[in-house]
């Protein structure tokens, strides 16, 4: 039968055009005619050939491409000539297992039913024979004989072998079984139908696969039922090792013909390999050898006379090609120079004089510095590559930052970055970006601490310090090593004020510099300011006034800042009682505030034992 199927083949597919399609009238004959088996064959060869339609639009479209190499094109010729037969030797194996295993399962199955049912019948004689068909605990104790025979001949612990009564109630099981709610209706409409062979109901919740006969003498509906993805879990597996087979046979199909393209194709390779080389070198001494004497070999030998004639041509011009590599090559240094820490659009601006970007110059530039807070503690806390990874997110998005708002990343310092605005191009409100990155790097990692959080991570906090002075920029190191950079007092500055966030509990801190450069730079920055005290960094003796600041006051810090920034005129102006009493007062408005409570308490602390005459409000900085 199936032979006369395959010989159907021809009838099935009628071409028109390039389009193939199949006759509807034809189809709706054969659905008709054919049994289940064949039918099912029947509906795989048409998926068949639906397939293969698709593969030859496919194959057109793809060899009609102008671009498509030649190497290719003899695959998609040959491959499915090998992979089509193939596919169909392995589908009617798969095909032929599959019918065998399920066969022999529904057999063994029957024929556990069908002794189960000489059994019972076995029982009900008894009862006749001896007279006691009437009594209820001999008909009681039949039954319990069936179900411990029933289950006797159960081989697998998911096999159930349970009886039904007229209303759909569950009398007897092998095991511990319940039909849920619904369940009991459809299974009784299943049975009544009183089909032979394989059923399949949904039992307990599971879709099972069972065969059923009725026993009269006690009105049972008797079944004996498996787990349908175990009763068919041998055909899962033949269809898998059927899968892996095909799929490794069609890998080295694949396999050997790319290699056998690939030697066809090599004289034509080596043609483009020497025409390819001669564009990137200009070096026209290069020769193919003429492999054999047919087409590729009159190919070569045209193509060694071609660049014989352009060699002689490239002699007069060598010059002029020299110089524009020359050209070519120093563009190149530039752009790696440069392409991993400033923006395309500076490069682009500074091509047409690129000698700029190489010469050192004193210039004022707004200076950054970030550092992760217990970051040993932290690494020391976590594997290596969650650390790595961790560290990569944490970086790309204060980066980004950075970048969005003209600056230049500078360096990573282990968990620390450094960063600039003014350089290699200066923009007027340089010193307002660089604080608003300040401030937006601030909000990026408490977002960045919710994903690690719900990851399960260590979350970060961090410091930000900035400065505002005249420092060297420009291209520093080796010529082996050199980095655009800044050096100068006022990045050490920027590296202390960093690392004050931690003495004053504050997340940033910016100098006096900057403060100033903001006010007249801009005015209008919407900016809010709090002057926390004057420091003399560790190897300074100069005090410089250092502020904190912020886009958005809460409630009582709208109330406490300017409370707060009255009370150091007060402290600078020796009138400790007088500024302890506004430190106090924005206290109560903060409770718990760091800086107000510590200048409250240094202005108690003057009050009853003022410092020297030469005092000058600053704090000298024991430690970096």
């Amino acid at each position: 039968m199936v032979s006369s199927v395959v010989l159907m083949l021809p009838l099935l597919l009628r071409v028109k055009r390039t389009r193939y399609s199949l006759s509807v009238s034809f189809r709706i004959s054969m659905y008709s005619v054919l049994p289940g088996k064949h039918l099912m064959l029947y509906l795989f060869i048409l998926k068949v050939s639906e397939l293969i339609k698709a593969y030859l639009r496919l194959f057109l479209f793809f060899f009609t491409m102008k671009t498509m190499k030649i190497r290719l094109k003899m695959i998609l010729v040959i491959l499915p000539l090998i992979i089509v037969p193939l596919f169909l030797a392995q589908t009617a194996s798969y095909f032929e297992a599959i019918t065998g295993t399920t066969r022999l399962a529904r057999q063994l199955l029957g024929f556990k039913l069908g002794e189960l049912e000489k059994f019972a019948n076995s029982q009900w004689l008894l009862l006749v024979e001896n007279n006691y068909a009437g009594r209820k605990d001999m008909v009681d104790a039949a039954k319990k004989a069936v179900e411990q025979y029933g289950q006797s001949i159960l081989l697998s612990d998911t096999e159930i072998i349970f009886a039904l009564d007229f209303a759909g109630n569950l009398v007897m099981s092998t095991s511990s079984l319940r039909l849920l709610p619904g369940e009991s209706k459809p299974l009784l409409q299943i049975l009544a139908a009183e089909k032979q062979g394989l059923q399949t109901a949904v039992i307990n919740g599971e879709k099972r696969t069972f065969q059923s006969f009725y026993f009269t003498p006690f009105d049972w509906h008797i079944l004996i039922s498996e787990k349908e993805r175990v009763f068919f879990n041998d055909a899962r597996n033949i269809a898998v090792q059927t899968i892996i087979s095909l799929a490794a046979s069609a890998v080295l199909a694949v396999f050997l013909l790319i290699l056998i393209a690939r030697h066809l194709t090599n004289p034509l390779g080596r043609i483009v390999q020497a025409m390819e080389k001669i564009i990137e070198t200009a070096d026209l001494s290069s020769r193919v050898e003429a492999e054999y004497n047919d087409e590729t070999g009159k190919l070569a030998n045209t193509f060694n006379k071609m660049t014989e004639e352009l060699d002689r041509a490239y002699t007069q011009i060598k010059s002029y090609a020299f110089d524009a590599v020359l050209a070519g090559k120093k563009e190149e240094r530039i752009r790696q120079i440069f392409q991993k820490y400033v923006p395309n659009d500076v490069i682009e601006r500074f091509f047409a004089s690129p000698e700029k970007m190489l010469v050192g110059e004193n210039r004022k530039l707004s200076i950054l510095f970030s550092d992760i807070r217990s970051f040993t503690t932290i690494s020391e806390g976590m594997n290596p590559g969650d650390l790595v990874t961790s560290l990569n997110r944490y970086f790309s998005g204060q980066v980004e930052i950075i970048y969005n708002r003209k600056g230049i990343v500078d360096k990573y310092i282990g968990d620390a970055i450094m960063a600039f605005w003014g350089a290699p191009e200066k923009h007027e409100d340089d010193a307002l970006q660089s604080v608003i990155s300040g401030l937006e790097m601030i909000d990026a990692v408490q977002k960045f601490n919710i994903n690690q959080k719900k990851l399960g991570k260590c979350e970060f906090q961090i410091g930000i310090g900035l400065n505002y002075g005249e420092v060297t920029v420009g291209n520093i190191g080796s010529e082996r090593k050199m980095d655009y950079t800044v050096i100068g007092d006022a990045v050490n500055l920027a590296s202390r004020m960093e690392g004050l966030t931690k003495t004053y509990h504050s997340e940033i801190l910016i100098s006096e510099t900057l403060f100033d450069e903001l006010r007249t730079s801009s005015p209008n920055s919407g900016l809010n300011f709090r002057l926390l005290d004057t420091v003399a960094v560790k190897g300074k003796t100069k005090g410089v006034r250092i502020f904190t600041v912020k886009k958005a006051l809460s409630a009582a810090e709208q109330k406490a800042w300017p409370i707060h920034n009255q009370g150091m005129k007060l402290y600078y102006s020796r009138s400790f009682k007088e500024a302890a009493d506004k430190f106090k007062e924005a206290l109560g408005m903060m409770p718990g505030d760091f800086n107000a409570e510590n200048l409250y308490n240094r202005c108690v602390e003057y009050a009853s034992n003022p410092p020297p005459e030469n005092w000058n409000g600053v704090e000298v900085m024991k430690t970096k």
